[in-house]
């Protein structure tokens, strides 16, 4: 049996008036069930505002410490590998394979990443003693916990010390040291480690700039030959550093250049 269009619209109605009833209901008790919850939510709101204001009241200056003292901590951490690296041959490898690519007359071969990473293998190669000597007697004992982090610090230095003296200049420690007359520093008995660093440094650079020139010689010598036969020969328009780096290139390669470099660095370090 089928019912008929107008039964079927008359039920909709009636279910809309009941969800109506329904809904106008809930809001007719809304107010009156907000009014019971209210005070209890707005006490424990402002138990929680009081308990953030006293923690915050009677850990201010503990707060600002631990936040110099992270900035602090994150500042030296960001400037360590370079501080760290300023204190081995690092500097003085880079430096004399920078002349050595510049004196052939190659502008990207080898590049930068691989020259840095030669030379870093490098120093690793050369300071492995002070490494481990700087870490058994500073950071290991400080990990297990039986030194303090002063006596970690000046036991972990105190190897990288012995190596910068044994590295440095005694005039360039003297020319230093002579710039600050009021500090009165007594060269043969301590060395403040602020100066015997910038001494190292400047050593290491000065030392490199030597090798640098002995280096550039042989070059400079094939250059001059070329240009001065294109000269002779009437071709002044090709340019003479196009047609010598095939012969510096030949003549470093005949000479097995790289590992020449490498060994006279390497006994340098070796001697001291």
């Amino acid at each position: 049996m089928t019912t008929s269009p107008y039964y079927e619209r008359k039920s909709v109605w009636v279910w809309a008036f009941l969800i109506l009833g329904y809904m106008a209901l809930s809001l007719a008790m809304a107010p009156s069930a907000f009014a019971q919850v209210a005070p209890e939510t707005s006490n424990a709101l402002q138990d929680v505002l009081n308990l953030a204001q006293t923690t915050e009241d009677a850990e201010s200056v503990g707060l600002n410490a631990r936040v110099i003292q992270l900035f602090l901590i994150v500042t030296v951490l960001s400037l360590a590998p370079g501080l760290a690296m300023m204190i081995t041959c690092l500097p003085f490898m880079v430096i004399v394979f920078s002349f050595l690519r510049q004196a052939i007359g190659l502008q990207q071969s080898p590049p930068n990443m691989m020259i840095m990473g030669l030379a870093m293998f490098l120093t690793f190669f050369v300071m492995e003693p002070v490494f481990m000597k700087s870490y058994n007697e500073g950071l290991s004992p400080l990990m297990n916990g039986s030194i303090t982090e002063e006596q970690a610090i000046e036991r972990t230095l105190a190897p990288f010390e012995t190596f910068m003296q044994s590295r440095v200049q005694r005039d360039t420690l003297e020319r230093l040291a002579a710039t600050m007359p009021s500090r009165n520093f007594d060269l043969d008995k301590d060395i403040p480690f602020s100066l015997l660093t910038t001494s190292f440094m400047l050593s290491e650079i000065k030392q490199a700039f030597q090798i640098g020139f002995v280096i550039f010689l042989p070059f400079l010598i094939i250059d001059l030959i070329v240009a001065s036969i294109l000269m002779a020969m009437g071709m002044m328009m090709v340019p003479p550093a196009v047609v010598s780096l095939p012969f510096k290139l030949a003549f470093f390669v005949m000479a097995d250049g790289w590992i020449k470099i490498t060994e006279a660095l390497l006994r340098g370090y070796g001697m001291t």
